[in-house]
């Protein structure tokens, strides 16, 4: 029950976040609606807790609360997944621009993350190789 009072307060958070990235509104605009959206979900939340003698604390007046809550959680999931798959993709963009313009970087890195588990993990034991080789010889010359 108490976890349920919260989600309106954790949907805020995660939508201030999401929106103030994905759109780049004004500080003060964009703390007017957070503020707005915070004050109407306790407003909310308050009109259900006061209706609840109303209604006789029934299992209807519970599951109110409990379907919106889980509503706003699964709709809050598809925006932070899709916010998460721009900023990863964004991110591939910017590494693949910097091992493309780096002389001596091999560009066959650029899209590794195509690569299966198995090619990942023979590429990661090739890096270790490496790492090895190279704190092996700087240790013969310290």
């Amino acid at each position: 029950m108490a976890f349920g009072l919260l989600q309106p307060f954790v949907a805020a958070t995660i939508v201030h976040e999401v929106v103030a990235d994905r759109w780049q509104i004004g500080a003060v605009v964009f703390h007017c609606f957070v503020t707005m959206f915070l004050a109407l979900a306790v407003a909310m939340i308050v009109l259900w807790a006061v209706t609840g003698p109303r209604f006789h604390y029934s299992d209807t007046w519970q599951l109110v609360v409990n379907t919106a809550t889980t509503v706003v959680t699964f709709l809050i999931v598809f925006l932070i997944q899709n916010t998460q798959n721009r900023d990863a993709r964004a991110i591939h963009l910017k590494l693949d621009e910097i091992i493309r313009a780096i002389r001596g970087a091999s560009n066959s890195m650029i899209n590794i993350e195509t690569l299966s588990d198995q090619e990942l993990q023979a590429l990661s034991d090739q890096f270790e190789k490496i790492r090895t080789q190279r704190s092996g010889s700087a240790g013969e010359h310290g």
